[in-house]
């Protein structure tokens, strides 16, 4: 397993970690518990050290699985949740909320379902406008000075939030979307953390499964995938999409690789602080994700998707409006 560091002094993990959502919110009905369980000690076993959570997906059920999970291999592994949205007495989410005794109150609650002392990454899940970020970040210090919490992260954060944030707590990293069909983190982002020293944990770098190249218009949807309320999801908009599968593929067939390797080591390739956090609930996927480890793209290679991926227009927006006024960029 190759290993990757996040941030200047945070921890130093497997390059690529898994991303726990779709195991029980999110992408359909919840995935029964025992193979759930068993998927996330396969992942150790197969060297996986980076487990990613929140509060909200389920809500609360999956911090309690992935707690269950890896009680047996706590102290091998890195685990990372979130706070930040208020979550009403039905479940239901009832805005974002970032006060200091809000991410206390949810720390206890996350530890208890994590079964756990500490909680080795903790991010803000969405900037609180009402919130100053430098009232969050010393919160988040506390903690950690408190040793509950093992460093700070941010998730869909702006350029002058990450510099506020690491003004007052470093910042380990940075989640964000990030693969071949969603690059614009590149144009301010990307720098700053460079500059920072801040990794990136890119979630959904396979484009919430449509990079894979088994998600073509003929696919329906359950009506409880989120992906449903997408622009970019809709049938006609995978249709069109398409071109963007085609070009992975045109990378992956004479490597005898499958496009969801190419598209991860793409994005390993972009820099050596890049760790995504590929999501699956099948044991063959998971092992075809890490198989990405050992897909060598060539310059030649980095510069036909870069170039070509850069003229391709994306049909659809990656969010609604009212998801896409809850993101801080």
């Amino acid at each position: 397993m190759h290993h990757r560091t996040l941030g200047h002094n945070g921890p130093r993990v497997s390059a690529l970690g898994l991303g726990c959502m779709g195991m029980s919110h999110g992408y359909g009905p919840p995935r029964d518990r025992g193979e759930m369980i068993a998927l996330l000690r396969a992942a150790v076993e197969r060297g996986v050290t980076l487990f990613d959570t929140a509060e909200v997906y389920g809500p609360f059920t999956n911090e309690a699985l992935v707690g269950e999970g890896l009680a047996p291999v706590r102290d091998r592994v890195v685990i990372a949740t979130k706070f930040g949205f208020r979550i009403g007495p039905r479940g239901m989410q009832e805005g974002v909320d970032s006060r200091p005794e809000h991410i206390r109150n949810v720390v206890e609650a996350s530890l208890k379902r994590l079964r756990t002392d500490r909680i080795d990454l903790l991010y803000q899940h969405r900037v609180d406008p009402a919130v100053p970020i430098e009232e969050v970040a010393g919160t988040v210090g506390e903690l950690i000075r408190e040793g509950k919490v093992g460093h700070l992260g941010l998730s869909e954060a702006g350029v002058e939030t990450i510099r506020r944030a690491h003004a007052v707590q470093p910042v380990a990293a940075l989640q964000s979307e990030y693969s071949i069909w969603w690059r614009s983190p590149e144009e301010t982002v990307i720098p700053v953390l460079e500059e920072l020293g801040i990794a990136l944990v890119p979630f959904s770098p396979l484009g919430r499964g449509f990079l894979t190249g088994m998600l073509d218009a003929s696919v329906v949807l359950d009506k409880s995938d989120f992906r449903t309320n997408l622009p970019r999801f809709s049938a006609e908009n995978r249709k069109t999409n398409q071109h963007v599968v085609a070009l992975i593929e045109r990378i992956a067939k004479p490597k005898g690789a499958t496009p969801a390797q190419v598209a991860l080591a793409w994005l390993l390739a972009q820099k050596p602080w890049i760790v995504p956090i590929p999501g699956t609930t099948r044991l063959h996927r998971l092992d075809e994700n890490l198989g990405a480890l050992s897909v060598e793209l060539t310059s030649a290679d980095l510069s036909e998707i870069d170039e070509a991926s850069k003229r391709i227009t994306v049909a659809g927006a990656r969010y609604s409006a009212e998801l896409d006024a809850m993101t801080g960029l």
